[in-house]
């Protein structure tokens, strides 16, 4: 290997590992467990041989006028990627001066803080409870991109519009730094900013379809914004990023009439507040969730040990560990009620079998 390669604050880098593994019942990454969308399925099974023995279109012209159509926004406001884990790769390179700090309250997503560091800059967690107490602790070091999760991932909690209103102003306009609200998790909130992205100019929205669309193993994401801004993070992302395939995909199932994402969505809020309530009887404290997953912190502080009692099971959740705030928890992600039987079942061994700490007050 070179002497100069790679960069030397890389070198602390490694690759992601979210600990999953084949099991039979893998509720751990939020991906839609209804299946595709029918309607994308439909659209790759008609792709013709073109649709892989040609380039994509460069910048996925037709899927940013089905994204323009479904959401109500300018084509000219929409950068796309493959997934909006590219998107928000490709914002934060772009985002300038050189160097710098991005913040974020945490918990939240786990590649924020490996994003900052791969473009030269310094990730710097801040709890969520103290941002929520003053938005302006997330502004502290003259950030260059303040990053929110609304939906949060993993709590699943919405940060109130008047918090991030004042966040916003505070910020200072097109002079300050840019904040990128993920809202990968927005279809089961029923609340959103995209409609209004284009016309602030210091707001980012990035979105994704592998969750109400069912399009995970498509990568593919897109970002709402001024136009200015779209466009700095289409050319930080560079050309040919979606693929012929998922752009078609992902154009049937945003202008699927029939709504399937849509009924699947009411059937995914229905099942987690079946499961918030579930676990509530087990004496767990769930956190109240907007998004399609559910975390509850784990009684004895010891995640590792409830998700390698409930793997041996066959079930797969998240663990997250020294949580700020909350500790050592589990996300589950909502899935059709069956499936979550199985998960209620496999915990109920786990409680009875005494391998983790009991919640106080759980039954017997």
């Amino acid at each position: 290997m070179s002497g100069r390669f790679p960069r030397p604050d890389y070198r602390s880098l490694e690759l992601y590992d979210p600990g999953r593994r084949p099991v039979a019942l893998d509720l751990s990454d939020n991906t839609n467990r209804w299946g595709a969308h029918p309607a994308a399925i439909a659209a790759v099974r008609a792709a013709d041989d073109d649709a892989l023995t040609r380039y994509p279109d460069l910048y996925a012209s037709e899927l940013k006028a089905a994204i323009a159509r479904r959401y109500r926004v300018p084509v000219d406001a929409i950068a796309t990627g493959a997934g909006s884990d590219d998107v928000l790769d490709s914002a934060f390179r772009a985002a300038g001066p050189e160097g710098g700090v991005v913040t974020y309250p945490g918990p939240t997503f786990s590649m924020v803080d490996p994003f900052a560091r791969m473009s030269g800059r310094v990730g710097a967690e801040v709890p969520w409870s103290r941002a929520l107490a003053d938005p302006g602790v997330l502004l502290e070091g003259d950030p260059v991109i303040v990053y929110v999760c609304r939906p949060n991932n993993p709590t699943g909690d919405v940060a109130p519009r008047p918090w991030l209103d004042d966040l916003l102003a505070a910020a200072g306009g097109a002079a300050g730094p840019l904040v990128v609200l993920d809202e990968a998790y927005a279809d089961f909130a029923d609340e959103s900013l995209i409609e209004e992205a284009p016309s602030i100019p210091n707001l980012l929205i990035t979105r994704t379809l592998s969750k109400a669309y069912g399009l995970a193993g498509f990568r593919v994401g897109f970002a709402v914004g001024a136009p200015e801004t779209a466009r700095e993070v289409e050319k930080s992302r560079g050309p040919y990023k979606v693929s012929r395939l998922a752009e078609r995909a992902a154009v049937a199932a945003l202008d699927d009439a029939d709504g399937w994402a849509a009924r699947v969505t009411r059937e995914c809020v229905a099942n987690r507040a079946r499961l918030f309530t579930a676990l509530t009887e087990r004496g767990l404290k769930p956190l109240p969730s907007r998004a399609n997953f559910i975390f509850f912190p784990v009684p004895g502080g010891s995640a590792r040990a409830w998700n390698d009692a409930l793997r041996a099971r066959g079930v797969a959740v998240r663990p997250f560990p020294a949580c700020p705030d909350l500790g050592d928890g589990m996300r589950v992600s909502i899935a059709p009620w069956p499936m979550l039987e199985r998960f209620l079942a496999a915990l109920d061994a786990v409680l009875a079998a005494g391998e983790v700490p009991a919640p106080a007050g759980s039954r017997p």
